[in-house]
């Protein structure tokens, strides 16, 4: 049976410096670890760590290099919500705008437009949780003027309910056939629907990871989006090999592809670059960044 007693703050400062990590009096370890878990900022000095399994330190391992770690991680993450609010309200608009307009405004609601029913039903169980919990005037107002109609509130007031995923995933669903679904593919410069479904699962999965607070430093990220062999905008020349889409480059590559879209005047690369600058201690390759990517076709803004 497993037993372990909880530690206090400075028992665990103790542990830490027992362990061969330096911690100086001006490091503030005391506050940092009454405010952040020990078990969470473990997450950054894994790395530092020459045993993993004694859990003793590389020679000149610093707890103020850990919050530096922990810092980059977390101004990371607050860029990419940025980048990724943006990209969440397009697709939402475009998703309501094209396929209101192909079918009616209650096309996701009809199952014969979607390839797989069970996950649509699911979908749709998700939005109705959100709509009955929301306190948004708008929906209220519909639902009480409009309450003989056992319908969802049309597209443009419902699907401002939902997530990125459920977007993502409804997208997906849409059948193969149906003309929004290239066209709003074409639109993010993906040519065709082929390819944007892996990309917009890739973006919530990291939307995900920043709404939870979880580190993006460093880790191994499930899925690989599919990439097209000659993209109609600007894209990179150094292409990640398949390995390499475990590291997040290639994602945030594929952000920047959209944003250009999205915001074509975006300060994504300098807010970017500005970060690694203030963190030098951060190694690039942890997140897989390529030498000078800064300068590839995709990232120089050319406004």
């Amino acid at each position: 049976m497993f037993v372990k007693r909880a530690f206090t703050i400075k028992e665990q400062i103790e542990q830490l410096k027992s362990r061969g990590l330096i911690i100086n009096p001006e490091d503030g370890a005391e506050h940092f670890l009454s405010h952040i878990s020990y078990y969470r900022l473990g997450e950054y000095w894994y790395v530092m760590q020459d045993d993993k399994v004694a859990h003793t330190f590389k020679p000149n391992s610093k707890f103020a290099d850990v919050i530096a770690l922990y810092n980059f991680d977390r101004e990371l993450r607050i860029l990419l919500f940025d980048v990724i609010e943006k990209l969440e309200i397009s697709l939402r608009t475009k998703m309501i705008y094209h396929l209101s307009h192909e079918f009616d405004a209650w096309w996701f609601q009809n199952f014969d437009l979607f390839q797989d029913s069970r996950a649509l039903v699911k979908t749709l169980a998700n939005l109705e949780e959100e709509i009955n919990r929301t306190k948004d005037i708008t929906i209220k107002s519909h639902l009480k003027k409009h309450k003989d109609d056992l319908r969802f509130p049309p597209a443009w007031k419902s699907l401002e309910q939902t997530s990125l995923g459920a977007l993502s995933k409804l997208y997906g669903n849409l059948k193969n056939n149906i003309k929004s679904k290239d066209i709003i593919a074409q639109e993010y410069g993906a040519v065709n629907h082929t390819y944007l479904p892996s990309w917009l699962q890739s973006i919530s999965q990291i939307r995900n990871y920043c709404a939870h607070h979880s580190r993006l430093w460093n880790k191994n990220l499930p899925g690989a989006p599919k990439l097209l062999s000659k993209p109609p905008f600007e894209w990179i020349s150094d292409v990640p090999k398949q390995h390499e889409f475990l590291y997040l480059y290639v994602h945030l590559c594929l952000m920047k592809y959209m944003l250009n879209v999205v915001q074509p005047e975006n300060h994504f690369t300098e807010k970017l670059s500005a970060l690694f600058e203030k963190y030098p201690n951060v190694d690039p390759n942890a997140l897989g960044m390529k030498t000078d990517w800064e300068k590839e076709p995709l990232w120089v803004n050319r406004n």
